[in-house]
């Protein structure tokens, strides 16, 4: 960049939001005093002054810091006061200037400049082409633009100076303020012209992209218009006929009919009025008769008698369902309570348990003998809030919640409204249900629900709410806890014998047209359909096993006519399932080492989960397989410190682990396990394998081992026992602080099995453990076990394992 040797002394004035170019000759009003003052400088010399663009708008009193230094040097042609104390200018633009030092900042802006010269460019074939493509382009603008510059055009065409051309176009053109400040900081010529090309480009893509918005606008105008005019005329028909306000008077009748709440009713006779306003067939129209129509439906004051007779209610439950006696008591309680206090607010209650034990068919029962109506809404895999509130009616396709299409769909204010699967809601970028379902679910606040469609406050305190979850672990806490949990134990088989006896068989010997006399399945082909075709806690397996006997043997009644009844045995059950799909399981024949009977509990009920340990020699290496969590793993960490502190005690090598190289495994890898309860398990195996004492092959256990040896209490026993007793176990350890917790096993397991309350690991591995030498009793001799302990203590309930 080269630059005048000579510096001179000019007045500055600051523009905001523009920039001014040599060559050209532009107006512009000052109003700021300091402008003023500097003009006035101005025209009291040589009427010269530097215009210099200030970086930011916003900036009322700039300093040289928010200008840019490179700015204009122009000759004042005209000054015009304006009303305001206001200035208007006409300016003409000599050459580019930069200030070299800022010598005061008041009353006015002055500085020492410098002229700023274009570089030497010769007119190669490249400029020549850059110079015609600007006036090609320039020529395009004023096309689409529709503005006259036929002047600025002649003075492009006469001129050979690449930077002058570059400054013309760039002064009348509305390129965005910080390309102009680009251009007008570019000394060399080419570059400026290049540059100005590319920006002309994109300003003509702008153009043509507004010319084809203005044409689809005018389009759509020049049809509305034809619309209107057309609805006008439909309207003077409508007159004629008498049938202008129809609907509208319809809906105000329908709306007083209702004796709403107060705001309520206006909101509702407000949208009336608008619709008497809208053009008959407008879209705006649909929407508001949308809208009334939607909220005319809602049973406003639609509700079912109750029937509070205990007696019928406990008869109509057991009729249809066995078992879950903790759901019905419930609900006899509810029906009690109802009785006694009528005006009190609907109950929120959450069955939570294993698939297929009857969670949703429960629900059903219970709206049966209340006499309510039933809306079943199904949350598994909604992600978007909108399903629960609804969407702005001003949406298109927007359309209320489901709550309150459940509650139109069953006519009724007082429904026992299911959610099913409450734990399989998700959540995106467009909301959380579950937050959505925290006003729903709350006595206190669901009396005035608003819908995002409706917008008006509908009472759901006179619902009764049951929501079914197999877990409660997904279930937000907040959600949790305004509803009553009620857990959902697996079935026993007995249990399942005498659902498939009263209830699934006669089902389905009535669905496929059979008679009680053609077919029979005896108890004991139950039994062995459920042990060796069926393993779940529920009975829906059971149910569809049923099922495919029962179409097999219609098939077979049909083929054969002769045939006049089926019963289906032992023998022949293959014929109709086909092979067995479980094998019964088998205990090994001698007593085995470092293999360990332990129970696991799973979401589908209880589970036998073996534990295997060898022993090798080595340097000490442990080694976990069978895709354990973390919390199993710090469990088989715990039993191996349990073991190197009781080594002595137990006859092992004190320094077994240097030499010895311990793996434990748990089959089935497959499948994810975790939990802390296989620590007792875990134990006993590392010791039988450490020591060569075989374990007793009948015997099955569970417990949480702590380093000092102490056994916890888990959770899901239930589960737990009824896989023991599948499983052929004679003898089950629980920790102590479990045996409270046998009252709720079925009496049948209980008296099928012996149970070991255990509270240390030595009570374990005496009672499991059988030692080579003498077969006695693990001795206890002073070790860290004698040492004084605290007192067990008693947990709240535990996150039961998982292996799922």
């Amino acid at each position: 960049m080269e630059e005048r040797i000579e510096y001179e002394q000019l007045p500055v004035v600051a523009l905001r939001g523009m920039v001014t170019f040599p060559h050209v000759t532009m107006h512009f009003e000052a109003g700021r005093e300091k402008s003023l003052r500097a003009i006035e400088k101005a025209m009291k010399n040589d009427q010269r002054v530097l215009l210099l663009p200030q970086r930011s708008v916003l900036d009322d009193d700039p300093d040289f810091e928010k200008l840019n230094l490179i700015g204009t040097v122009a000759q004042i042609k005209q000054i015009v006061r304006v009303p305001g104390e206001a200035a208007r200018l006409l300016v003409t633009g000599i050459c580019r200037a930069r200030v070299v030092t800022a010598l005061k900042t008041e009353p006015y802006l002055c500085a020492r400049i410098a002229t700023v010269r274009d570089t030497e460019t010769n007119v190669t074939p490249r400029v020549e082409a850059l110079m015609r493509t600007a006036y090609r382009l320039f020529e395009e603008y004023m096309d689409l633009s529709q503005r006259s510059l036929h002047e600025e055009m002649l003075r492009m065409l006469a001129s050979k100076d690449p930077g002058e051309i570059s400054d013309i176009a760039s002064q009348v053109i509305g390129f965005r303020f910080e390309d102009k400040l680009s251009l007008l900081n570019q000394p060399n010529p080419a570059k400026r012209l290049f540059r100005c090309n590319q920006l002309m480009n994109h300003e003509l893509d702008i153009l043509s992209i507004e010319e084809e918005m203005q044409d689809k606008a005018q389009e759509s105008m020049n049809k509305d218009q034809r619309d209107y005019f057309l609805r006008e005329q439909m309207k003077a028909i409508r007159q004629e006929l008498g049938e202008e306000e129809e609907d509208s008077d319809q809906y105000e009748d329908r709306i007083k009919a209702l004796h709403l709440a107060a705001e309520s009713e206006e909101k509702l006779l407000k949208e009336v009025k608008r619709l008497r306003k809208q053009p008959y067939g407008s879209s705006e129209a649909t929407v508001i008769r949308n809208y009334l129509d939607v909220a005319l439906e809602l049973p406003w004051n639609e509700s079912t008698k109750e029937r509070l007779n205990i007696e019928q209610a406990r008869k109509l439950l057991d009729q249809d369902h066995f078992g879950l006696e903790k759901v019905k008591k419930r609900i006899l309680e509810f029906l009690a309570v109802r009785q006694l206090a009528p005006e009190n607010h609907g109950q929120i209650l959450c069955l939570v348990g294993p698939p297929g034990v009857g969670k949703t068919s429960i629900a059903s029962s219970v709206a049966k003998c209340l006499g309510r109506k039933l809306a079943r809404i199904s949350l598994g895999g909604v992600h978007d809030e909108a399903e629960i509130r609804g969407h702005r009616k001003t949406y298109i396709g927007a359309m209320p919640g489901r709550i309150l299409s459940a509650l139109t769909q069953a006519k009724s204010n007082n429904p026992l409204v299911l959610f099913d699967e409450i734990d399989k809601l998700g959540s995106d970028y467009r909301g959380d249900p579950s937050a959505a379902l925290l006003e729903v679910l709350d006595p206190e606040q669901n009396n005035a629900f608003r819908d995002n469609f409706l917008e008006l406050p509908f009472d759901l305190s006179r619902c009764m709410f049951i929501t079914t979850a197999n877990t409660d672990d997904t279930i937000p806490r907040p959600l949790l806890d305004r509803m009553e949990v009620i857990y959902l134990d697996s079935y026993t088989d007995e249990e399942k014998v005498m659902i498939a006896k009263n209830h699934l068989l006669p089902k389905q010997r009535e669905r496929h047209g059979l008679k009680k006399t053609q077919i029979r399945v005896p108890d004991s082909t139950l039994r062995e359909i459920i042990s060796c075709y069926t393993r779940e806690s529920g009975v829906r397996r059971l149910e569809q096993e049923l099922a495919t006997i029962c179409r097999r043997a219609a098939m077979e009644l049909v083929e054969h006519s002769e045939t006049v009844r089926i019963s289906i045995s032992s023998a022949n059950l293959e014929k109709y399932l086909g092979v067995r799909k479980f094998l019964p399981d088998r205990l090994p024949e001698e007593d085995p080492v470092g293999l360990v009977n332990g129970l696991a509990w799973t979401s589908v009920g209880g589970e036998m989960l073996e534990v295997e340990c060898n022993v090798v020699e080595g340097s000490g290496k442990l080694e976990l397989t069978g895709n354990l969590g973390k919390v199993m793993q710090e469990s088989v960490q715990a039993a191996m410190s349990y073991i190197r502190s009781r080594a002595t005690a137990l006859g092992i090598a004190e320094d077994f682990y240097k030499t010895k190289d311990v793996h434990v495994h748990f089959p089935e890898g497959a499948v994810p396990k975790d939990g802390p309860s296989a620590g007792v398990t875990v134990c006993t195996a590392l010791v039988s394998a450490l020591t060569g004492a075989r374990v007793r092959r009948d015997i099955a256990m569970t417990g949480e081992i702590s380093i000092r040896g102490r056994v916890l209490p888990i959770g899901g026993l239930k589960e737990k026992t009824m896989a023991a007793l599948r499983h052929g176990i004679k003898t089950v350890m629980i920790p102590q602080d479990n045996v409270k917790d046998l009252e709720e096993i079925d009496q049948t397991v209980r008296k099928a099995l012996n149970f070991v309350p255990v509270s240390t690991a030595d009570t374990v591995l005496e009672t499991a453990l059988i030692f080579p030498q003498t077969d006695a009793p693990l001795a206890t001799p002073a070790g860290p076990e004698s040492l004084p302990m605290a007192a067990p203590i008693v947990p709240k309930k535990r996150k039961p394992d998982i292996r799922q």
